[in-house]
């Protein structure tokens, strides 16, 4: 009997026990509860009193500017605190994976409140009228109401702050949820895992916070395009160019408006506001500047006096149509022969320094963007956007080389060539069947080529200070090139003798002397054949050629092949055409 007491005394405290630990847990779950909903309560009101603030600022405040932003950032510092308050009590009573309850009923309220600030801040910003007077900028610039850029700086800056805010306390509470589902999770099913892992994805995508920046961010690129484009625009009609500088201003103001505006996408932390500002500041770059720079660049250089005259009229005419439709004529507006050139070569210079400025800005928003990815702002797929995205700046980067290697082929076929062939033409007048005492009057007062490099030197100093020294160096191998191409033509029309031969292998070889001297670039495979040429003007008998052809060559390359070996061995005047015939080369 009284083990039989014993045993009903044990059970009697031990059910009271467990009514008491059961009692314990629902007060301090009630506890909790009440304390949340302080929380929150305390969150609203603390929201709106910010709000009030905000609202009263002085327009001359310092952060009048970005007052919106700067509430909802005291809106998430305050959530977020209420995070690190509760998290230990919820790990502790409840176990892990239950943050994301407590995080949920809290992000309720955060819509709320950031429902009522966007909604002050699209009043008083007054930005959705903003974004469609934008919108219709092009259909009322007709009219002349097109909306001024620089009305629109500071709210695309607040814009992009606010959305840089918002993305910092999303990736919070995704890094604090996250977290806790990782503790729980450790031996749940893959279906478990899987399911949290939607629950959190629904709950920071589907909340008001991102559906409400994404609005917003939508509203800022085309808002920010229009900003780009037409600041732009004012840079290229404000082009100057300072006396001693070899690039105008437009080259500097346009990328300082680029880098400003892409800076500023980067700054919302947003990854496809940044790729789509990228692409919108390439397409500015390619379609419109690009094409500016290159219509400059085929109005061509004038530089023969029919084209001076030609390129007057044409110049003439278009400002006589501009004065005529504005009602007035200033004859002093026609651009001189001088300032037409002067202009074409800081045409070229600018379109150098764009193609520059691209690889430059390209390796300093991979620098950029590889921060931004290190923290924690998009995943494995807005990497591939952005590779993709900064990828297609070396395309317009070569483009860019393009249209200067345009502008290089017709600089050179309107300055160079007119003045370069007549000089090269002159070797003509100059005999090369000649005895010894021709020779030695040929080295005391030289006959062709002292005053050919002379005359090259003259032409070429206008462009040297007029010219980048990347640009010049292109010039001037182009210009090589072309001294090549036409030395040969006139060399197989003449005769040489023997000494004739040896005097136009010193000639060549002062020729190639004076070039290297003026370009950091390799000439000498540029006379590869005309020093070959010289070789065989050079040698005594006919079948000497075989000690350099063929198997005998060594390490020489033939350039020329046998029909023109043979071609210039029969320049030779004492070498007979049926020795030439023999040879077997």
């Amino acid at each position: 009997l009284s083990t039989f007491c014993l045993s009903q005394l044990i059970i009697e405290v031990f059910h009271n026990c467990l009514l008491f630990v059961l009692w314990s847990i629902c007060s301090l779950f009630q506890e909790d509860l009440g304390e949340l909903g302080a929380s929150s309560f305390q969150v609203a009101n603390k929201a709106e009193e910010n709000l009030q603030l905000a609202l009263q600022t002085d327009p001359t405040d310092r952060r009048y500017a970005v007052l919106f932003a700067d509430t909802l950032t005291l809106l998430f510092e305050g959530i977020a605190r209420i995070v690190e308050t509760h998290q230990p009590i919820v790990e502790t009573y409840y176990g892990p994976g239950r943050l994301y309850a407590l995080i949920k009923h809290l992000q309720a309220e955060c819509d709320q409140q950031v429902e009522k600030v966007v909604e002050k801040f699209t009043q008083q910003r007054d930005y959705r009228r903003q974004f469609q007077h934008v919108q219709s900028s092009t259909v009322r610039s007709l009219a002349g109401e097109k909306i001024e850029p620089r009305e629109l700086d500071p709210i695309l800056t607040e814009v992009t702050l606010m959305n840089a805010r918002s993305e910092l306390y999303l990736r919070f509470i995704r890094r604090r949820i996250t977290s806790d589902f990782e503790v729980g999770d450790s031996v749940a099913s893959e279906e478990v895992k899987q399911e949290h892992q939607k629950y959190l994805d629904k709950l920071l995508h589907n909340c008001f916070l991102s559906c409400v920046m994404q609005e917003l961010i939508g509203y800022y690129i085309t808002m920010e395009e229009y900003f780009m484009r037409e600041t732009v625009n004012k840079a290229v009609a404000m082009d100057t160019c300072e006396k001693g500088q070899l690039t105008s201003s437009v080259v500097d103001d346009v990328f300082y408006i680029v880098k400003k505006c892409i800076g500023r996408a980067l700054s919302s932390s947003s990854i496809d506001c940044l790729c789509a500002m990228i692409n919108h500041s390439i397409t500015e770059l390619e379609s419109e500047f690009r094409e500016i720079l290159g219509h400059r660049i085929r109005v061509g250089f004038p530089a023969t006096p029919f084209q001076d005259f030609q390129r007057g009229v044409t110049s003439a005419v278009s400002l006589m149509q501009s004065s005529l439709q504005q009602g007035k004529f200033d004859p002093k507006g026609i651009e001189s022969t001088d300032e037409a050139k002067q202009s074409f070569l800081v045409t070229l210079n600018n379109v150098e320094a764009c193609s520059e400025n691209i690889m430059t800005l390209k390796k300093t928003l991979e620098s950029d963007c590889s921060e931004l990815l290190s923290q924690g702002f998009g995943g494995e797929q807005a990497r591939l956007k952005l590779e993709s995205c900064l990828s297609d700046m070396d395309a317009v980067s070569s483009k860019f080389r393009d249209l200067l290697q345009e502008g290089l082929n017709e600089l050179t076929s309107s300055a160079v060539k007119p003045q370069v062939k007549p000089y090269i033409n002159l070797f003509l007048s100059v005999s090369h069947n000649i005895e010894e005492e021709e020779f030695n009057d040929y080295e005391a007062n030289d006959p062709w080529v002292q005053q050919f490099i002379l005359n090259l030197e003259q032409q070429m100093v206008e462009f040297k200070a007029g010219l980048s020294p990347v640009i010049y160096d292109s010039l001037t191998s182009l210009m090589t090139s072309l001294v090549t191409l036409e030395l040969e033509k006139v060399v197989l029309k003449s005769t040489f003798s023997r000494l004739g031969g040896l005097q136009f292998d010193k000639e060549l070889r002062s020729l190639i002397a004076y070039l290297t001297t003026v370009t950091t670039w390799t000439i000498r495979d540029k006379f590869a054949r005309l020093s070959q040429m010289a070789t065989i003007l050079n040698l005594e008998r006919v079948t000497e050629i075989l000690d350099y052809w063929g198997p005998n060559s060594g390490p020489l390359t033939w350039c020329l092949t046998p029909a023109e070996v043979r071609q210039v061995l029969a320049l030779r005047i004492d070498f007979r055409h049926e020795d030439i015939k023999r040879l077997r080369l």
